[in-house]
């Protein structure tokens, strides 16, 4: 079995994909998953929430991210799908049904704190 040199997808897109399965993932868990470090995976995320795909909020000590899977993927190639499309592909559902709804988490916050 040969190791991998190369994939289909981006750094940027594996983020997307990890967040979407979980919303309230750390920076190192997401980094570990993806395989970089956590200072490229903080700088993805800070990407994708300035490009308007991510939407970070502050939950407690923990940031839960909220994926806008209506915007067009960037490439030209693909400028005319959401990104949504890729997201429903890998993980059976699309990112609005991912990102699920705050309320529960930061009631669950509150109570801790």
């Amino acid at each position: 079995m040969t190791t991998a040199t190369w994939g289909f997808l981006t750094n940027h897109a594996h983020v997307a994909l990890c967040i979407a399965r979980d919303p309230g993932i750390r920076l190192r868990d997401l980094a570990t998953k993806v395989g970089i470090t956590e200072r490229a995976a903080q700088r993805i995320v800070t990407d994708l929430v300035h490009e308007g795909y991510l939407e970070r909020t502050r939950v407690g000590r923990r940031n839960h991210y909220r994926i806008h899977g209506h915007l067009p993927l960037r490439h030209p190639l693909e400028h005319k799908l959401p990104l949504d499309t890729i997201l429903r592909a890998l993980t059976g559902r699309p990112a609005d049904e991912a990102g699920g709804d705050l309320t529960g988490i930061r009631a669950r916050a509150q109570r801790s704190a």
